[in-house]
């Protein structure tokens, strides 16, 4: 079954307190796996974590800072014993047309670096860690699961810079040639 499935897992999602990411870290815990909540120190992630219980904790991370990701990554190993799972949600968008005639301004250059920064950090938290992991029957260490927005495919017309950071994302997640996906 799907649960007997999850309960293995010992996972960290990025962007865990809110939106996709909450739904994922919800949906892991309710069916036995340990979850960490990896989002900003501004976010709901301590009291989720409070509320979800011993099986899940709180890293308070910007998952553009290569510090907080690694510090993230060693509370799952310190407190769940592995990390086999990292499912990125994390991500930002600017809603802003490449030229805004109205208030005759373009996009500015520092919201498109910010949001990229943000939404490309797709380096996989705790690859490295999975790699320390015995095999399991089928040869795999563990699962990264990146998430994007449908913009990659469809545009926005107000934002076509919208359509970067998904593309990317799925562009990056065609590469590794070993994947296990969950059904």
């Amino acid at each position: 079954t799907s649960a007997a499935c999850f309960s293995v897992f010992e996972g960290l999602v990025t962007g865990g307190s809110s939106g996709l990411g909450l739904a994922t870290v919800e949906r892991l815990v309710q069916n036995g796996a340990s979850a960490v909540i990896l989002d900003l120190p501004s976010s709901d992630g301590a009291a989720l974590a409070e509320k979800l219980g011993e099986r899940c904790a709180f890293a308070p991370a910007d998952v553009t800072s290569e510090a907080d990701v690694q510090s993230a990554v060693s509370l799952a190993r310190e407190k769940f014993g592995k990390l086999d799972l990292a499912v990125n949600c994390a991500g930002i968008a600017v809603a802003f047309k490449t030229y805004n005639f109205k208030k005759d301004l373009p996009h500015s250059l520092e919201d498109f670096q910010r949001e990229h920064r943000r939404n490309l950090q797709r380096d996989p938290p705790g690859g490295g860690e999975m790699g320390k992991n015995e095999p399991d029957a089928d040869g795999h260490r563990g699962c990264i699961i990146n998430t994007a927005s449908v913009a990659a495919f469809d545009g926005q017309i107000w934002h076509p810079w919208a359509s970067g950071s998904p593309d990317f994302t799925g562009g990056l997640s065609l590469a590794p040639k070993r994947c296990k996906v969950l059904r």
